[in-house]
């Protein structure tokens, strides 16, 4: 197929678009940087893997068993959350990471002309999808690292259809509380789909935290996105959820691949999700490094945004790309901000104490250098 020829199939919203590339495995970051050992603070990732109980589902799955189709549509799983929800398993659709369940609403309501509307700095995927299934993405800039509601709402025009918020906020860990949650929702009154992406809800302890689970039935338009990727330890396994009002749920579901999530990743999660201690643990350990990171940042006079969440932005007096490659030949790993228009900051994950350690004196290192 010539360059031309391809040119002319291609939509003028996908020629625009550039793709994301990730990193490359470990093995070959550590050739590459020349080290030995590599911290991974990049991805939000749960450094205690997931609750014993999935663990063992790992340990002692049968391998005749993988040339058997899963359960095309999560049926225990979605029994199981709906359950823990208060809710009919039919107001559940679970997707193969968040990634498929942010397609699934969007291709489920937009059309040519729409819109949605989100922040300009938070989870790109909601404006990645919508750019790439050829709808508009209007984001609002935040205000003091928070979702600005009343400009949000400013934006909306009779072509938006979905409003994506998310709670608490990746990457800065600001959220609503639930008067702010219910005036939105109040505001809006069923006149757009309302996405409230809880992917990081299992971190929060604050008693002003929404549970946007308990509000599916107040308000028929709102969708409520979870993950067992971060808390639960199973990003690996590449399985979220969202739950919804039936009637929006079965209009979803017209959009919804079946089949995409693996049995591992049903059955994995299906024992994950009652872990208590699982969770105690994780939190205990996110507060202490939290602490940890407060006192040392400030040591270094590095300015941070700290906030709900396991995850940490950092600003730094240079280039975030020139720090990550700083970093990498110390074999830690973080993400750099600027493509998620933060310059010169970096967003790393809270984990065990060594890796912090290794991470504040990595940073030391560089400033000596500035």
């Amino acid at each position: 197929m010539s360059a031309n020829s391809l040119d002319a199939l291609a939509p003028s919203y996908i020629k625009g678009f550039e793709a994301y590339i990730p990193s490359k495995p470990d093995p070959e970051l550590k050739k590459l940087f020349g080290c030995s050992t590599l911290y991974r603070l990049n991805n939000n990732e749960n450094p205690l893997g997931p609750p014993p109980a999935a663990q063992e589902v790992l340990l002692r799955f049968p391998p005749p068993r993988a040339a058997t189709y899963p359960s095309g549509d999560s049926y225990y799983l979605r029994e199981k959350l709906a359950e823990k929800h208060k809710l009919h398993p039919d107001q559940i659709l679970v997707g193969n990471g968040a990634n498929e369940v942010i397609a699934f609403v969007i291709k489920a309501f937009c059309e040519s002309g729409d819109n949605i509307i989100t922040a300009d700095k938070t989870f790109a995927v909601y404006e990645w999808v919508a750019i790439f299934s050829g709808f508009e993405a209007r984001l609002v800039p935040l205000q003091d690292f928070a979702f600005d509601d009343e400009a949000m709402l400013r934006q909306v025009d009779s072509r938006t259809k979905i409003l994506f918020v998310c709670n608490p906020n990746n990457p800065t860990g600001t959220y609503w509380d639930r008067a702010k949650l219910l005036r939105f929702l109040n505001t809006v009154d069923n006149r757009q789909i309302v996405v409230v992406d809880e992917a990081y809800f299992e971190f929060v302890e604050k008693e002003d935290f929404p549970d946007g689970m308990t509000l599916i039935k107040q308000y028929p338009n709102l969708v409520v996105f979870r993950t067992f990727s971060k808390m639960f330890g199973l990003a690996g396994l590449r399985i979220g959820y969202l739950a919804g009002n039936l009637d929006v749920v079965n209009v979803i579901r017209r959009a919804c691949v079946v089949y995409s999530v693996n049995t591992l990743a049903q059955e994995a999660a299906l024992l994950a999700m009652d872990d208590e201690e699982h969770i105690r643990r994780t939190r205990q350990l996110v507060r202490d490094e939290k602490a940890y990171l407060h006192q040392e940042l400030t040591r270094l006079g590095l300015p941070f945004v700290m906030n709900e969440g396991n995850f940490v932005m950092i600003k730094l007096p240079l280039s975030d790309t020139l720090a990550y490659r700083k970093l990498m030949k110390a074999g830690i790993m973080v993400r750099t901000m600027t493509g998620f228009r933060y310059p010169n900051y970096i967003r790393i994950t809270i984990a065990r104490h060594e890796a912090m350690e290794a991470l504040i004196n990595g940073l030391e290192a560089i400033l000596k250098q500035v």
